[in-house]
């Protein structure tokens, strides 16, 4: 049988119109992981706080999407391993150039980098386990040039 998620937000619908129709029941969650930045192309591994928050909800399945507030933090997922801990930012280098005449100024090139990587990530997760690849972590990247707290916003979606 073919099931249909349904947001129902007016609850006056008629109800004989969803018989015989399987209606799931989506629970949403918001947790927060906090960490400290050391400055500029810092790399979080953040893989365990993430898959930790979503086993605390005792959801089965579903998703998890991570979002940093601001503009010069980045998401997204990598092998963390010494030599691609040395290669991200030398390609970032390549790509966005630290030293550059940006009109935004002093950090500049953290705002063009963090937003060509993106603030959020979305995950699936099976039986309560993010569903990541053997080599693949979930990995924070601080852009911009200094030390900072953040504090990332967990959306966990499921059933």
């Amino acid at each position: 049988m073919e099931s249909w998620l349904f947001f129902v937000s007016n609850p006056n619908l008629d109800v004989d119109f969803y018989q015989g129709i399987r209606v799931l029941c989506m629970h949403v969650v918001t947790k927060y992981v906090s960490l400290h930045s050391r400055g500029e192309i810092d790399a979080v591994n953040i893989t365990e706080s993430v898959e930790s928050a979503v086993s605390e909800t005792e959801l089965k399945d579903g998703i998890v999407t991570v979002f940093v507030p601001g503009s010069t933090g980045a998401l997204t997922t990598i092998e963390y391993e010494s030599g691609l801990l040395r290669d991200f930012p030398a390609m970032l280098e390549k790509l966005v150039p630290k030293h550059f005449d940006y009109a935004h100024g002093s950090n500049g090139h953290s705002h063009v980098r963090a937003s060509i990587i993106g603030p959020s990530i979305t995950i699936p997760f099976k039986d309560g386990r993010l569903t990541l690849g053997t080599w693949q972590q979930l990995v924070f990247l601080e852009l911009d040039t200094r030390p900072r707290s953040r504090d990332l916003v967990l959306q966990i979606i499921g059933e």
